[in-house]
C-alpha cells in the first residue's frame, strides 16, 4: 500500500531527513522477485542464446530493482550507483553475447544451447 506520511528516517551518519512517499520496500522486491524468477524461467527453459541473453538482462533488472528499493528506503544513494554499475556491466555482456551470436551464425553453426558443448577456434 502507499505510505500516507513520509517517515523521519536517520540515515548512518546524517541528519534525519524525509522519505519520499510512495510504494513501500516490499513492492519493490515483490516486483523485483518476480523480474528475477521470470528471468530464471527463461534461462532454464528456452533454446536459443539470444533469448538467454534477454532472459539475463530481466534477471539484472529484477536485481537492480531491489538494490534501488532498499536504497530508497534506506536514504542512501549507494544502492542506485551500484545499479547503474551493474547496468553497464551489464551492456558490455550484452555486446559481447552478440558479438558471439553474430560469429556463430557467420559460421553457419546451430544456434541451439544445448548443442553448443564444446569450444571450437
Amino acid at each position: 500500500m502507499l505510505e500516507r506520511y513520509a517517515p523521519k528516517v536517520r540515515a548512518p551518519g546524517h541528519e534525519e531527513v524525509l522519505t519520499l512517499l510512495g510504494p513501500s520496500v516490499a513492492w519493490y522486491l515483490c516486483v523485483g522477485a518476480f523480474l528475477f524468477s521470470t528471468g530464471a524461467l527463461g534461462v532454464l527453459l528456452r533454446r536459443n542464446p539470444i533469448i538467454v541473453l534477454l532472459s539475463l538482462e530481466i534477471m539484472l533488472n529484477g536485481g537492480n530493482l531491489a538494490l534501488i528499493g532498499y536504497s530508497r528506503h534506506l536514504a542512501s544513494g549507494a544502492g542506485q550507483i551500484f545499479a547503474i554499475s551493474v547496468m553497464a556491466i551489464a551492456a558490455s555482456e550484452v555486446v559481447v553475447g552478440l558479438g558471439l551470436v553474430v560469429a556463430m551464425n557467420r559460421k553457419q553453426i546451430t544456434l541451439d544451447v544445448d548443442r553448443m558443448n564444446t569450444l571450437r577456434g
